[in-house]
């Protein structure tokens, strides 16, 4: 029973990695679609976001389906939650980039990025677009150092974050009310793709090294011998 509960967590780590790799494809093309008004590109986004959601739904019908057969306690419980969880995060990931990919359509023809924030827009997404990276390569080897990057790769988002606000309320600020929802919404697109992908990581630190608060300390990680299917 425990090769069957093996094979079904090594699908599960698979399937995610995939997710995984698509919510990459779509943040990547929808913040060039928002940064050069590419309506085309933010079509693709919004049409392949259905292969996320669908991707995200078999995870999660295997998982419960080996919650159901294997009938998992203690640590091996966790693990298929927090795969649950995990899946859940991505395919909101997915649907961010898609949201960005419709406020590019939604000003076509023009640009949706305001006047005197297209280098805080460019290094939001190049951002985001890293840490998508990155987030494939932390499920797909469970390496805690890829946790650490995405950690502090979200504290950059979140100042540009603040950054944003801060432009667009401000006196010298010469956009209409239009541009201030658009930079308002768009950024905090940016912001919370971040966040689902900190979230993520902490649940691969917890199942590595049981710490919730998401530390990625290099002793702590070199003193843990990780191995693939979601730390097992």
């Amino acid at each position: 029973m425990r090769e069957v509960f093996h094979q079904a967590l090594e699908d599960i780590q698979t399937r995610l990695v995939e997710i995984a790799e698509l919510v990459t494809v779509a943040i990547d093309k929808a913040t060039i679609a928002f940064e050069t008004g590419d309506v085309s590109l933010a079509e693709e986004v919004i049409a392949d976001d259905a292969r996320i959601d669908e991707l995200a739904l078999s995870v999660d019908e295997l998982a419960i389906d080996t919650l159901a057969m294997q009938q998992p306690v203690a640590r091996d419980l966790r693990i298929i939650v927090s795969a649950l969880r995990t899946s859940a995060s991505l395919e909101r990931m997915g649907d961010l980039a898609e949201h960005i990919a419709q406020l590019a359509r939604s000003r076509f023809p023009e640009r949706a990025i305001p006047k005197g924030l297209k280098s805080t827009f460019v290094k939001m997404g190049k951002l985001d677009v890293s840490v998508a990276r990155t987030l494939v390569e932390l499920l797909r080897t469970q390496d805690l150092a890829y946790a650490a990057q995405i950690r502090d790769a979200d504290d950059l988002i979140d100042e540009l974050h603040a950054t944003v606000y801060e432009k667009v309320l401000s006196e010298a600020f010469s956009g209409d009310v239009g541009h201030v929802i658009d930079a308002a919404l768009a950024s905090r697109y940016h912001e919370r793709f971040g966040d689902h992908a900190v979230s993520i990581a902490k649940k691969i630190v917890y199942l590595a090294t049981g710490d919730w608060t998401g530390s990625t300390d290099p002793e702590i990680a070199a003193a843990d011998e990780r191995t693939s299917h979601f730390g097992v």
